[in-house]
């Protein structure tokens, strides 16, 4: 029964997502997983705010579920097992998680959906620049060449841009628990690119995001939105010439296997959001919540030290697979890339934007 509630519930959210692909080109495989990794007990499935009280911690009864669309080797995936683990320590088990990885339950945009809905089916996603489809100056978080830095990043979701965004975020019926960082993008092709010129009617994966599709058809290339799960295969059968990624996402996905080259254009840094159910978060007593969100900080926390571990090792990594890194001049990149996506920005996310430009501590 609470599979078949599942299905139902995201076969709903399809319906109220249709037309809209995945967001956020996160990690993934070519072979997601078939079952729930790391489940928690089904016993206490969708159980919601119950009244059983535990001894050890005085919290009800819940079951989480957490989705995300990335690889089961993927730092986000060790982040869900670490906030599964905090999480039913903390409550004596009466929280516990269930984990589905590699788009088990459905794209970023289906779930997210499932989430906002509150019934139980999803609670818990990992989400960004995607959430422009329910408030429109999230998208602002895809903005190529916005954040110049990591320091700049930490200004931003540590000041008032990022509190505006929280509340953007809820507004839209997510709470976020926490901002995970993640590496520049970055172009892979099969031929060497030295500049925008070189991009000329290149076919290049990318999110259904306007932002990037904007920047990319100013820098000449021909943006295709698909979905990650989808971008090995396209690219051994010659249906894109490239995608864009972290270095972690290139990796993981090895798609070392089918692109030569790594550009290093760091056209975007950017973020996701862990983000709950703020219908279902609100439903949980104050005391359920402190450990929801003791524990998230404290799993965040963690990938972030197993990121900054990885990214210091996956050039030389990639590099080892066989892959060419190429330097560029970023300038003439950037300066194609911020007018293309200047001329589509509304006017609430081009007011986000010059406060995230003012924030950059460099500046």
């Amino acid at each position: 029964m609470k599979e078949m509630k599942r299905v139902a519930a995201l076969g709903a959210a399809v319906i109220l997502a249709a037309g809209t692909l995945v967001g956020c080109g996160g990690g993934g495989s070519s072979a997601p997983a078939t079952k729930a990794a790391d489940s928690g007990n089904s016993n206490n499935a969708n159980s919601g705010g119950g009244s059983g009280d535990s001894a050890a911690s005085g919290v009800e009864k819940i079951d989480l579920v957490f989705s995300h669309i990335n690889a089961e080797t993927h730092t986000w995936h060790k982040m869900a097992l670490k906030f599964k683990e905090l999480v039913e320590q903390k409550s004596g088990g009466n929280i516990t998680v269930t984990i589905y990885p590699n788009n088990q339950l459905g794209s970023e945009i289906e779930t997210v959906q499932s989430a906002i809905a509150g019934m139980g089916d999803c609670d818990i996603v990992l989400t960004g620049e995607s959430m422009q489809t329910y408030v429109e100056e999230l998208g602002i978080i895809g903005m190529p060449y916005a954040i110049t830095s990591d320091e700049h990043m930490d200004a931003v979701l540590n000041g008032d841009v990022g509190k505006e965004l929280d509340e953007l975020m809820l507004s839209a019926g997510l709470r976020d628990l926490g901002a995970i960082r993640r590496g520049p993008r970055n172009i892979t092709s099969n031929k060497e690119i030295h500049s925008p010129d070189d991009l000329q009617g290149f076919i290049i994966r990318t999110p259904e995001s306007s932002m990037t599709m904007a920047a990319f058809e100013a820098m000449g290339a021909k943006p295709t939105p698909m979905a990650f799960s989808e971008i090995f295969t396209s690219l051994q059968q010659g249906v894109i010439h490239g995608q864009e990624n972290p270095l972690a996402n290139i990796y993981d996905a090895s798609l070392f296997e089918v692109q030569d080259y790594v550009i290093e254009s760091e056209h975007l840094r950017a973020w996701v959001y862990m983000a709950i159910s703020e219908t279902r978060f609100s439903s949980f007593s104050p005391e359920a919540q402190a450990i929801i969100q003791e524990c998230a900080t404290e799993a965040i926390n963690y990938e972030h030290e197993l990121f900054l571990e990885e990214e210091a090792t996956l050039k030389s990594t990639l590099e080892e697979k066989g892959m060419t890194f190429i330097e560029v001049d970023q300038a003439p990149f950037k300066e194609k890339a911020v007018a293309g996506v200047l001329s589509v920005l509304t006017d609430r996310q081009k007011a986000i934007y010059d406060k995230i430009v003012a924030a950059d501590p460099a500046a």
